[in-house]
């Protein structure tokens, strides 16, 4: 998938664990950490948003487009 998530990066330049983002965002820890990880195909404005807020990071800060190399 060409979208790479970088919130572990985030996270970790910030020192803050997932739980309490998932506290702060109102996010279960599991859905979460499915984004963290990349299992998901989808995320609300709205949820990102809220992410960026907490974290004072810019979208582009997360999400990463990475072209798929050619067959």
């Amino acid at each position: 998938m060409p979208i790479i998530v970088r919130l572990d990066r985030v996270l970790a330049d910030r020192k803050m664990p997932l739980t309490v983002l998932a506290e702060k965002v109102g996010i279960s820890l599991v859905n979460l950490s499915n984004l963290k990880t990349g299992k998901v195909k989808a995320i609300r404005f709205s949820t990102l948003e809220a992410i960026c807020r907490e974290l004072e990071c810019q979208p582009g800060d997360i999400l990463e487009y990475q072209e798929e190399a050619s067959s």
